[in-house]
């Protein structure tokens, strides 16, 4: 398969301000009974870095889990949880020993590098096109076209979320800002975050340099502005964990962060503050361009029958039940939108709380995430983290020549 032409960075085209911190009808199916070709149960490997975690999101895997072998008593899911940041290197250790994982979670960020380095069976091509045309139908269109690669997916959309700007709307109220008109831009944003800054409260926090090294937050950011950070050819050091306690205290206006975040931030504002999500800010007169985060899943199943198997599963996972598990319980998007509207999925969940509704607007005009290629793809997005964004946004360094810099850096280990 041929995979995108390694690009160079471009300019950093967007100011982070930093204030005071400075488908419904394949359910069904998907849910039936199956069994393996010879009638024998077969057990999966499922490397999974939401598995075995003591949050929503362990829980919610485990659910997932436990609902598909209650629904296919012929396979058996076999899990094993990793770090997020290890779950690349551990498919590649155990690939490497001769025993990968059937189905493996693999972040977004790291998926070039998983194509390169893994022995990947892209997931269209294991059921009919028939069978395949039927599981997706009711998905987010938009989304499988921009993960695909040359018009096929290869790893499936699973834990998906989009940048949101959450908000306190009890400190919009206290700052006499009106909380239903949250902030459409940036300049917005600064001049809101100014506002909250006055009531002793922080303003607002743009999560783009993360611990977890993932650049989805900085693509849209530069995206949103008409920037690329891929071409064809003085703020105070917040980390990520001091910005949600901030956050999740009352002490800090906004925060743009993934989606992923809601359900931990809808238990920490309960009783505490009025928590209210809006679409990420962009750039006045620019359309919005936000990519996507988290993860999909890859196929490293070895033969026919545990390939089969594994379609099974995943089918499972990103069906109307699965998604109404993984949103109500660990809080990524559901990528089958129209399941917000039924009510055995997330109808009565969604009327209840509609906070989850414009992260997933965006993923009607969700931007390609673009990858860097080569076998260091996953450790040039860390350099550019590291080496460019935080010290950018958090020491006051020149864009123009720490991007010169770390551009220069990239394409060396691209090109090895």
């Amino acid at each position: 398969m041929t995979r995108r032409a390694p690009r160079r960075i471009t300019a950093l085209s967007a100011i982070v301000i930093v204030i005071g911190l400075g488908a419904a009808a394949c359910s069904s199916a998907a849910t039936s009974s199956s069994s393996s070709s010879s009638g024998k149960t077969i057990t999966l490997s499922f490397l999974s870095y939401n598995y075995g975690t003591p949050d929503l999101g362990g829980q919610g895997t485990q659910e997932l889990i436990s609902a598909f072998e209650a629904a296919n008593p012929t396979i058996k899911i076999k899990p094993q949880g990793v770090p997020v940041a290890n779950a690349l290197t551990e498919a590649q250790t155990e690939t490497a020993a001769g025993d990968p994982p059937d189905v493996a979670q693999i972040g977004w960020s790291k998926m070039a590098a998983a194509y390169q380095a893994l022995p990947v069976t892209p997931v269209q091509d294991i059921p009919t096109r028939a069978q395949w045309q039927a599981a997706t139908a009711g998905m987010s269109q938009p989304l499988l076209a921009a993960v695909a690669e040359n018009g096929k997916v290869v790893a499936m959309p699973y834990t998906i979320s989009t940048p949101t700007l959450f908000y306190n709307a009890t400190l919009f109220e206290k700052a006499g800002l009106n909380p239903a008109d949250p902030p459409a831009t940036v300049a917005q944003a600064q001049q809101d975050g100014l506002a909250v800054a006055k009531t002793g409260a922080s303003g607002v926090y743009f999560d783009i340099a993360g611990a977890a090294k993932s650049d989805f937050l900085t693509q849209s950011v530069i995206d949103a502005n008409g920037g690329s950070e891929i071409s064809p050819d003085g703020q105070p050091d917040v980390d990520q964990p001091a910005a949600i306690a901030a956050f999740d205290a009352g002490k800090l206006g906004m925060l743009v962060t993934s989606t992923a975040l809601l359900a931990g931030v809808e238990s920490a504002a309960q009783g505490k503050f009025d928590l209210r999500t809006a679409a990420m800010p962009g750039f006045a007169g620019k359309p919005a361009h936000t990519t996507f985060s988290g993860a999909g899943l890859v196929v490293l199943a070895k033969d026919k029958a545990h390939q089969q198997a594994a379609w099974q599963f995943i089918k499972f996972l990103t069906s109307a039940e699965g998604f109404t598990i993984i949103t109500s319980k660990i809080g990524y998007l559901p990528l089958r939108p129209g399941i917000v509207d039924e009510p055995q999925y997330l109808g009565s969940y969604y009327r209840k709380d509609p906070r989850i509704g414009p992260a997933l607007k965006q993923l009607a005009q969700v931007t390609p995430y673009a990858f860097f290629t080569g076998a260091q793809a996953a450790q040039a997005v860390a350099t550019l983290q590291d080496d460019a964004v935080q010290p950018i946004v958090f020491a006051g360094a020149s864009p123009a020549s720490t991007l010169a810099s770390v551009t220069r850096q990239i394409q060396s280990m691209l090109s090895q």
